[in-house]
């Protein structure tokens, strides 16, 4: 495992289960290796470190490894700052069945109640 996964899953807590949802919060710390040089001066999480959340936390609570086969869709509402809590959100999309064992799966990101990202990804297990 890479430095940065490792750091994103040090970062999590309160992973829990909610019907088809699992949740997770992610605080992430002014050291953190994802704000190196992005931006000097004024530190923003970058997009690949949200979708890697969703990673850690769906590898976290299957206990299997996972890669991402495609992002189908990525948007980004707002920045996340050094010590800002968010909540990663995922649900499965019903009705997407691949023989290949791939999971569609819807994403979101907020922050004090506000959207941060909104994620649609196609995963494997391995």
């Amino acid at each position: 495992m890479n430095i940065l996964a490792r750091e994103i899953r040090n970062s999590i807590s309160n992973l829990e289960e909610s019907g088809d949802n699992i949740k997770a919060r992610f605080l992430f710390k002014p050291d953190f290796t994802g704000f190196k040089g992005h931006f000097p001066g004024r530190s923003v999480l970058p997009g690949v470190c949200k979708i890697q959340a969703v990673i850690a936390m769906l590898e976290i609570w299957h206990q299997k490894s996972i890669y991402i086969k495609e992002i189908s869709m990525a948007k980004f509402f707002a920045p996340v700052f050094d010590n800002q809590e968010i909540i990663v959100t995922t649900n499965k999309i019903t009705g997407f069945s691949e023989p290949s064992g791939e999971i569609k799966i819807k994403a979101s990101v907020t922050s004090n109640g506000k959207k941060i990202s909104d994620l649609q990804l196609i995963l494997s297990f391995f």
